[in-house]
């Protein structure tokens, strides 16, 4: 059940209205890194979780974040608020409106025509929401690590956005939702070390073979070695050659013999012919002594005599 309160969870106060600043703010409201990517996570997390701990700690981050997208979309509608009676009433000469709705050269303007200055399910780039942002997998080891990663990145969007703004109101709030980011992120950490083991994700153990071995991809150049490929853990592979599992590195499948041969008629019908060398298209354009298909850029360039 949910029960709205009229209240925010924090205070918005607003100095001026800065419809440029709105627009960008939208990032964090219908963007793939905003309060409500993150409170739909959270709330299908919860769903599905067996332990009742966990499941508690999700429904109630879930439920913040909801808060948080409130939070963010009345400071967008605080900041679009004066613009939003310009725009419906039409008191300005339409270039200086325009001007206005502008704000900081971003695309406010169209978001201000489509939406009427309200906060849209849409990035500040204007790309509507998908619930492509979700990306539970639901098994708590990887939703949880997943989760981690979701609130730094989201602190780091506010951090941002804290930068695009003078007013101390409004760089207040949003230092309050990139702080309860950074809870949130312990509270994750947290719940995913009390799992033991936590790693690796899932049931099934890896393949000791390859388990603890760094394989050196990227030839060329100095050769970092770092705590990624210590010898203390990894057994570096310098020069990785195929097939590591031993085998000769092909692919292959067994086929039943009424679909093998219909795949060798298939392969004889479009077999190439090594011995065939017709004209082209590209031969029958080529100009006399032209041997790249460019042609003699001198002998283009001559004046006729």
């Amino acid at each position: 059940m949910f029960i709205h309160n009229k209240r925010l969870q924090y205070t918005v106060r607003v100095s001026r209205p800065d419809p440029g600043v709105a627009n960008l703010l939208l990032e964090q409201f219908g963007g793939p890194q905003g309060e409500l990517a993150a409170a739909c996570r959270y709330f299908t997390q919860a769903l599905a979780e067996e332990d009742p701990g966990r499941k508690d700690m999700l429904f109630d981050i879930a439920t913040e974040e909801l808060s948080h997208l409130e939070i963010i979309g009345s400071l967008i509608a605080m900041l679009n608020r004066g613009a939003k009676g310009e725009l419906a009433e039409g008191v300005q000469q339409e270039a200086e409106l325009y001007r206005s709705l502008q704000g900081a050269g971003n695309d406010s303007h169209v978001t201000q025509i489509l939406y009427g200055g309200g906060p849209a399910l849409v990035n500040s780039a204007g790309v509507p929401w998908t619930a492509a942002y979700i990306d539970t997998i639901g098994e708590p080891t990887a939703d949880l690590r997943s989760n981690i990663a979701a609130e730094a990145r989201a602190k780091l969007i506010y951090e941002r956005l804290i930068n695009v703004t003078d007013d101390p109101s409004v760089q207040e709030a949003l230092g309050f939702l990139m702080t309860r980011e950074v809870s949130h992120q312990k509270s994750f950490e947290k719940a995913l070390y009390s799992i033991t083991p936590s790693f690796p994700p899932g049931k099934m153990p890896a393949d000791p073979k390859f388990a603890s071995v760094y394989f050196k991809m990227s030839q060329g150049g100095e050769v970092i070695r770092g705590p990624w490929n210590a010898d203390s853990t990894f057994s570096f592979v310098d020069t990785p050659t195929p097939a590591v599992d031993g085998g000769d590195g092909s692919a292959s499948v067994a086929l039943p013999a009424d679909q093998q041969s219909t795949l060798e008629a298939f392969a004889m019908r479009g077999q190439s012919d090594v011995n065939s060398d017709p004209v082209t298209g590209a031969d029958l354009g080529k100009a006399d002594g032209d041997v790249d298909g460019v042609g003699d850029a001198a002998a283009d360039e001559a004046p006729a005599r």
